[in-house]
């Protein structure tokens, strides 16, 4: 009986994905939990092994189409077998690109038992199936502890050690990417001096001038939001300036202390810090339009912009930012932007934010007018910190000014709420740290 390959749900609000590249032809042969494909959902790459060996048969959805959780995108079996209908019946054609309504997508496991197995593994990850397959591991008898009971890569090695006894288990590095069982391992090259001091550069085009340049499915995601989000939400920009002489000498001292926890400070954890308290100051910016009202939201999740090598930027997000101490948003901007610039991250953690920070400045622009991440109400651009003139008691001085452009969604602020957080954030930057104690 052939084995389907259906496009698991790869996170809890994950509901679609774009195939990227199939890694194996019709007719060719292939493993159980060999990587046969990868796919991408909101700007994360995923690798997804075979939930069978045999011959792959038939390949439903082509690369660069998109599909919900739980499509059929192909067919596993012996050579010449015949595709089963929906109905359950035999046939040798299938009609491709089937996609099912909304209402009948399942959380049908990814991975399910061949032949002879009764039991269903759930989703198994790249990482996970390698091991297994190196080890002679069979799964069933591990218990995960992963969610919704997911075997995790921790669930197998300590397997492993149990079975032989061993004190530790020696595997290789690049089978032990960070937090990141779902994905590919990559090579962990990324010094975090060099990513966080050298300023990212534009990805090369690949194509010349006067031809087509393709679209990439990131780019096909980032133009599709944007333009989703300037036709739902009438966006208005408010710019206001900040003194940053008192945030500068905070993180002189600080950057020592962090650095023995070996923390990279940057200003970002800041920003974010003065983003919760405008945020508290004013709940109403941090909120969601809906058609039944205006939504409240409890959590203050917030996303941080971060560019990708290969072009284009993914929004991780912080959850429960307003729990975090400086230190501890800082270790997060630390590693989710070595992660995201690695392609590590996992899905839920580009989901589930409520207020995005953009750090454009880093490119030198001075301020700019960010699009609202939807559905969220708010964004925060924040422009070069450079030393300028400014008069303060009737007296020229030089001071770290940086421009704060504040995007928001007029159906839900008006010009004075919105202008009442900007002003909160303005306030906890110029009285770091009096201003959050």
């Amino acid at each position: 009986m052939p084995v389907k390959v259906i496009m698991p749900k790869l996170g809890e609000s994950v509901v679609e994905g774009t195939v990227t590249a199939w890694l194996k032809k019709e007719g060719q042969v292939i493993e159980e939990y060999e990587a046969l494909l990868e796919v991408n959902t909101d700007k994360v790459d995923t690798e997804v092994p075979s939930p069978a060996s045999g011959t792959l048969l038939k390949i439903l959805v082509p690369e660069g189409e998109t599909v919900e959780a739980g499509t059929i995108l192909a067919w596993i079996g012996s050579p010449g077998e015949a595709i089963p209908d929906d109905d359950g019946d035999s046939q040798h054609d299938h009609e491709p690109h089937e996609r099912p309504d909304s209402e009948s997508i399942t959380d049908e496991p990814l991975i399910k038992r061949p032949a002879g197995r009764d039991e269903d593994l759930g989703y198994i990850s790249p990482v996970v199936a390698r091991l297994a397959r190196e080890k002679n591991i069979d799964l069933a008898k591990i218990k995960g502890t992963g969610m919704d009971g997911r075997i995790t890569k921790k669930d197998i090695l300590n397997h492993i050690k149990e079975q032989k006894g061993q004190a530790e288990v020696d595997v290789p590095i690049w089978e032990t990417p960070a937090d990141g069982d779902l994905f590919r391992p990559t090579e962990m090259v990324f010094a975090k001096s060099l990513a966080e001091s050298t300023p990212a550069t534009a990805a090369k085009p690949e194509a010349l001038p006067g031809e087509t340049l393709a679209l990439t499915p990131i780019r096909k995601r980032i133009a599709a939001h944007m333009v989703e989000s300037k036709q739902s939400a009438p966006h208005v920009t408010t710019v206001m300036e900040a003194d940053m002489g008192a945030v500068s000498s905070h993180r002189q001292v600080a950057q020592a202390k962090a650095g023995q926890q070996e923390i990279h400070l940057t200003f970002t954890p800041y920003f974010l810090s003065a983003i919760i308290s405008g945020l508290k100051a004013v709940p109403l910016a941090n909120s969601s339009w809906t058609n039944e009202g205006i939504r409240l939201h409890k959590q203050i999740n917030l996303g941080m912009a971060v560019a990708l090598p290969s072009g284009g930027l993914i929004v991780p997000v912080i959850k429960n930012a307003d729990e975090r101490s400086l230190t501890g948003l800082a270790r997060q901007v630390n590693d989710f932007a070595l992660r995201a610039r690695a392609g590590k991250l996992q899905p839920d953690e580009v989901q589930g934010g409520t207020f995005t920070l953009t750090n454009h400045g880093t490119k030198g622009s001075l301020f700019a007018t960010p699009v609202i991440n939807q559905p969220q109400s708010g964004i925060l651009g924040t422009g070069i910190i450079q030393k300028r003139p400014v008069v303060i008691n009737d007296a020229i001085a030089i001071r770290p000014m940086v421009y704060l452009s504040y995007t928001f969604d007029h159906r839900v602020l008006d010009g004075a709420s919105a202008d009442a957080f900007l002003a909160q954030v303005v306030h906890t930057l110029e009285n770091w740290p009096a201003a959050i104690e």
